[in-house]
């Protein structure tokens, strides 16, 4: 891999990771485009846009550091807000944790290519849509106001809508999906704050992030170790993967207020027409070969 490729999915991931319009979706067709998905490479660049996350993950321990601060103080029982909101944050991930082991081998054999990619990203795009529509029909008849105040926040937030929002997140274990389409959304439909449903998502983000990022890169040292095949490092080269972390971060602190401005104040509805569009693009540029 090249510095400007490290660069150019570094960029991809960091401005569309707390999108809700697929980061995974655009590494993979990013790759393609590029050439990167040779066969005996394609293991590697597939580690690579889990790994990669690692870089949205550092934004979001900039930008959210006082909610962090916030829950581990209440690790030691002295901010029960901040007690709740870890619990919630375990519980929204719970499922994912489980569902991502068991299912790791199947969804990169299977959905880690172009065709299922393009088929989540328009389906997600339908269904965006409709959320944004519907969003704004409810807003006259209820306490919302139009830039999304009122409503549930995030230390408001019970157990239980913690585990649906965390039961949503599981369905964009398919790429193009995105997890923070499933994550926003399910918390606005939960009758959250938008800008509160991106902050819970934000931080979800740290332990599924996280933990994806830690299980892909052992595991791919592990079939390194095991097969004698070269590992990520390897294949792809330390500088380029370490510049796409720093890409990443850099990108993905802009991105990330950047979109809590834009949901405040427009909704959903925009991802999911971009998605589309993005979709048939991809359609058109395979049809021509």
């Amino acid at each position: 891999m090249s510095p400007l490729q490290a660069v150019i999915l570094g960029l991809i991931e960091g401005v569309t990771e707390f999108l809700p319009v697929s980061s995974t979706g655009h590494l993979i067709i990013a790759s393609a485009l590029m050439g990167l998905d040779s066969p005996e490479r394609k293991a590697s660049v597939d580690a690579f846009t889990i790994v990669v996350q690692g870089g949205a993950i550092l934004a979001v321990l900039g930008l959210y550091r006082s909610r962090v601060l916030q829950m581990l103080r209440g690790v030691v029982a002295r901010d029960d807000a901040g007690r709740r909101l870890l619990i919630n944050l375990l519980v929204a991930f719970l499922p994912a944790a489980v569902l991502g082991v068991l299912l790791d081998d199947l969804i990169e054999a299977h959905l880690f290519r172009t065709g299922p990619v393009v088929a989540a990203l328009a389906l997600g795009g339908v269904w965006m849509i409709w959320l944004g529509k519907r969003d704004r029909a409810i807003q006259p008849s209820s306490h919302h106001g139009s830039d999304g105040s009122g409503g549930i926040t995030v230390d408001a937030l019970s157990r239980r809508q913690a585990l649906a929002i965390g039961l949503m997140q599981c369905v964009a274990m398919w790429p193009g999906t995105s997890r923070s389409m499933m994550t926003i959304a399910g918390g606005v439909m939960l009758g959250m704050r938008r800008k509160d449903a991106a902050e819970f998502s934000f931080l979800l983000g740290l332990p599924t992030l996280g933990g994806a990022c830690v299980y892909k890169l052992a595991k791919n040292l592990k079939e390194s170790r095991d097969t004698g095949a070269p590992n990520l490092f390897e294949a792809l080269g330390v500088a380029p993967v370490a510049l796409g972390l720093v890409v990443a971060a850099v990108s993905a602190a802009l991105a990330v207020k950047w979109l809590v401005a834009f949901l405040t104040r427009h909704g959903l509805a925009a991802f999911g027409w971009y998605r589309i569009a993005l979709a048939g693009a991809v359609v058109v540029l395979a049809w021509r070969g």
